[in-house]
């Protein structure tokens, strides 16, 4: 797609905020994504789309029951289109198990997105999806 509205900064990572609020309090997300945008969540393929986005969200939504993002403190790096957000979270899994950045092994994050004309464009996100810490056999040091 041609940009065709300049965009700040600022702008920008409004809408990148915007879009966490929404997934922390239930809020439409899917209004913010152009039609052709792109999605990575890890362990699922990749989205292309406003319908494989939001079947995306939908096997992810499947694990969590809540999740809310710690807002203030965010760190947010600005190139161009691209915005980086790192953060941490916390939260409770599907079933009930919560987790925290900092006292569990979740919620710690990076989402990486491309924001033109006041839409996502690409959103890759950079998590481990064990919320729960489950995954400990593989791993030695979490034994």
């Amino acid at each position: 797609m041609i940009t065709t509205t300049t965009m700040t900064d600022e702008q920008r990572k409004s809408v990148a905020l915007e879009y966490l609020k929404r997934l922390d309090h239930g809020g439409d997300i899917f209004e913010l994504f152009a039609e052709d945008a792109q999605l990575y969540f890890p362990k699922c393929p990749l989205a292309y789309g406003i319908e494989e986005i939001q079947e995306t969200f939908k096997n992810v939504g499947g694990i969590l029951s809540a999740i809310t993002h710690d807002y203030a403190y965010l760190n947010f790096v600005h190139s161009a289109d691209t915005v980086v957000v790192e953060g941490t979270s916390s939260g409770t899994t599907a079933d009930g198990t919560p987790w925290r950045a900092g006292v569990t092994h979740g919620g710690r994050w990076c989402d990486v997105f491309e924001i033109r004309d006041g839409k996502i464009q690409r959103l890759f996100i950079y998590l481990d999806p064990d919320y729960a810490g489950a995954d400990t056999a593989r791993y030695p040091w979490l034994r």
